[in-house]
């Protein structure tokens, strides 16, 4: 029954690696910021938390320890990855950084124009 286990933590662990593989071609191959942020982050994020959760049911079940320093782990990469991501975009986007040519929608611009209408106005408004 352990073997057994063990294998599921193992294939856990692998598949965790192969996702974030899958996430370094993204990276090398997708054309613009935008689409190398979303692989990085979304892909990325999915196969450390599979190592990290093979991880720690392997000490948990197998060394019968149970690991508060990888639960730590999972719960931070779970939070702060994606938010990290979404940030690394936007600070792209707001840097000026072009959208790939086939990209095809644009929802940021409209709220940006209307962000810097307020402030203009804002400005106005204080003289």
């Amino acid at each position: 029954m352990e073997r057994i286990i063990e294998v599921v933590f193992a294939i856990l662990i692998l598949l965790g690696a192969v996702i974030a593989v899958i996430s370094v071609f993204g990276l090398i191959r997708l054309p613009d910021v935008y689409l190398r942020s979303h692989a990085a982050t979304k892909s990325a994020t999915l196969g450390v938390l599979l190592i990290l959760l093979g991880a720690f049911f392997y000490t948990w079940f197998i060394h019968d320890f149970f690991s508060i320093k990888l639960l730590l782990g999972i719960l931070f990469v779970f939070i702060t990855s994606p938010v990290a991501g979404h940030l690394n975009a936007r600070a792209a986007y707001r840097s000026g950084v072009a959208l790939w040519k086939g990209s095809v929608r644009d929802d940021f611009r409209e709220a940006i124009k209307q962000e810097r209408q307020q402030e203009i106005e804002e400005i106005k408004n204080r003289n």
